[in-house]
């Protein structure tokens, strides 16, 4: 088994969600997609050692991927069960990969934007949010109004808006 990195396994992990819905994208079916899926992480786990760290472990993930996708049309056009056309797949993943790449650009600038945050709202933000708290848990945990923390979530979630808008102008001129 190849050594792998702890940078490695937090770029795999952090990636699961990207890569499934990559491959969901281009076939189109959730359990094939999950086998696919299951395929495409053994074979980066195997081929670790080829990553090297600092390049764009996402394309590479994605390439990956789609190998994996063309061998299961394969499996399938030998058994008979599908046919479709090369090219046609070809401008499916080109688009999926497009698609991954700006969400990617989208939550790294949502990020960023929730770092800019006044600390209060970054705060409420992240209890209702990340921690999954209810506005009234929230409420009571900072001893404030329900509508106070309505009113802060509405203020932080206009901020963030308009940040990653600006971000993503900025990274698309």
């Amino acid at each position: 088994m190849n050594e792998t990195t702890p940078e490695f396994i937090t770029l795999l992990t952090g990636s699961q969600s990207r890569l499934f819905a990559y491959v969901l994208s281009l076939v189109g079916n959730r359990q094939q997609a999950q086998d696919i899926m299951q395929e495409t992480n053994i074979v980066l786990w195997r081929k670790a050692s080829q990553f090297r760290p600092g390049t764009n472990f996402g394309a590479w993930m994605l390439k990956v991927a789609y190998y994996q996708v063309m061998e299961h049309r394969r499996k399938l056009n030998k058994q008979a069960m599908f046919v479709a056309d090369d090219e046609f797949l070809t401008t499916l993943a080109e688009e999926a990969e497009e698609s991954c790449e700006m969400l990617e650009h989208q939550q790294a600038a949502l990020a960023n934007c929730l770092e800019k945050l006044p600390d209060r709202q970054r705060d409420i933000v992240r209890r209702r949010y990340t921690e999954g708290a209810s506005i009234k848990a929230v409420a009571g945990q900072l001893g404030l109004a329900a509508s106070a923390i309505k009113q802060t979530l509405f203020r932080a979630r206009t901020n963030l808006i308009e940040c990653v808008r600006f971000r993503m102008k900025e990274q698309n001129p």
